[in-house]
């Protein structure tokens, strides 16, 4: 059986760039380019960085019963992920994870509902078969029809806050495109046998699914494109891009970028223990009591019975860019030395830096004059007790021990919400 890493379409085009390739999810990715990971990650934040990320998966469910299985199966409460609390509506897209019976990660994945039995999912890396087979178990013999796109769409994400200038240069009629295209909305399609493949057109034909998505926490899209169409688009976008100073990044900033923006990732940051007790709790169908749920979903008892002595996961951001490893054979040790967890995630995040006791970004508004920091550690700890913002940590790995403090936040002033209108035109 071959167990080499499978590649991208994009792959020829890393490698003649001269990226630094590693593997990933079962893919040959780039990790960083000649540029470096400190440049790509600051190209983000200040101007745009292009990801090829199609070592990602799509997964669709569509047909009578596709609404029920997801909320089944999702942790989202579906019926109250639009605005105002409302159903999730056409066009927008919901984050959550598909839970075990035990409340443990399978995988976390943006759902995108088109219409009331028609819904696309995105997942990890090489997770398209087993997400799939889960639904496929799960569903009613009758029930929609579950199908597995790996390897079938391409994705690139555009981020970062001049990736609406730098993409409108490239649509057919990027107006129509952005109109209403608010934070976690998509519109298109990347088939052109689509009804919707008409919707968000290329200037040269290309249809396109746009979403207001990423993995970044920067103004930015993803862009799902035909295979066959995704080396053009590459080579068009770094070129419509180049005054903008946008560069292809690899998953070294993709990584960096997510820990300051406090995302997770998935089978490091959540996975096979209860998801419960963490930053994503938004995630969760959470009632009003904050200790039970809106709905009922596979994992959901063994949340709620468990939740009581779970671990809890914190952000932390250091006292400046040093880092430890990850995982069991870490530490992370309390004020008395007392070891209470370990080490999921720990980054650098190149664009921030402390100014008299708060944390300042490249791109915060009141930053002083050639602010230009060497960049603070910053991830994720599993500890065995819940711990308030500001409780000092130590975390080592057997080589090396850092100081943290536990936040709620970590990069300031991201732009992944900014209203279009700001940043078009």
């Amino acid at each position: 059986m071959n167990s080499d890493p499978r590649t991208t379409v994009l792959y020829p085009r890393h490698r003649d760039a001269g990226a630094n390739m590693g593997d990933f999810g079962g893919y040959r990715m780039p990790l960083w380019y000649p540029a470096g990971m400190r440049r790509e990650h600051r190209a983000v934040i200040m101007g745009a960085g292009l990801f090829d990320t199609s070592h990602m998966a799509v997964v669709t469910v569509v047909g009578l019963g596709a609404h029920a299985l997801l909320q089944r199966t999702f942790s989202k409460d579906l019926d109250r992920a639009g605005a105002g609390g409302g159903p999730l509506a056409d066009g927008r897209c919901a984050y959550g994870a598909f839970l075990n019976p035990r409340g443990h990660v399978i995988d976390d994945a943006i759902v995108c509902r088109r219409g009331p039995e028609d819904f696309f999912v995105v997942v990890n890396a090489g997770m398209g078969p087993t997400v799939a087979g889960h639904l496929v178990a799960v569903a009613d013999a009758a029930g929609p029809l579950v199908s597995d796109f790996s390897d079938q769409v391409a994705k690139l994400d555009l981020q970062g806050p001049a990736s609406a200038r730098i993409l409108g240069r490239l649509l057919e009629a990027p107006e129509r495109a952005f109109q209403g295209l608010g934070y976690f909305a998509f519109k298109g399609h990347f088939d052109p046998r689509h009804p919707d493949a008409e919707v968000v057109l290329l200037d040269d034909g290309t249809p396109l699914l746009l979403s207001r998505t990423g993995y970044t926490g920067e103004f930015g899209f993803e862009l799902f494109v035909a295979p066959d169409r995704a080396p053009g688009l590459w080579d068009r976008l770094l070129t419509a891009g180049a005054e903008y100073g946008l560069i292809p990044c690899g998953l070294a900033a993709r990584d960096s970028l997510r820990a300051g923006a406090v995302l997770p990732l998935s089978h490091q940051d959540i996975g096979d223990w209860l998801f419960i007790h963490h930053p994503w709790f938004f995630a969760l169908p959470l009632a009003a009591d904050g200790r039970t749920f809106t709905k009922d979903f596979i994992g959901a008892a063994a949340l709620l019975e468990g939740a009581a002595g779970a671990p809890h996961t914190l952000a932390f951001v250091g006292r400046d860019p040093r880092k430890v490893g990850t995982g069991p054979d870490t530490r992370v040790l309390d004020e008395r030395g007392r070891s209470i967890g370990v080490v999921l995630t720990c980054a650098t995040d190149t664009a921030i830096g402390w100014v008299e006791g708060r944390i300042v970004s490249l791109a915060s508004p009141g930053r002083p004059e050639g602010f230009d920091p060497k960049g603070l550690s910053c991830g994720f700890v599993r500890v065995r007790k819940p711990l308030p913002a500001g409780t000092p940590l130590v975390l080592e790995d057997g080589r090396r021990r850092i100081e943290v403090v536990v936040t709620a936040d970590i990069r300031p002033d991201r732009t992944a919400r900014r209203p279009m209108t700001q940043m078009w035109g």
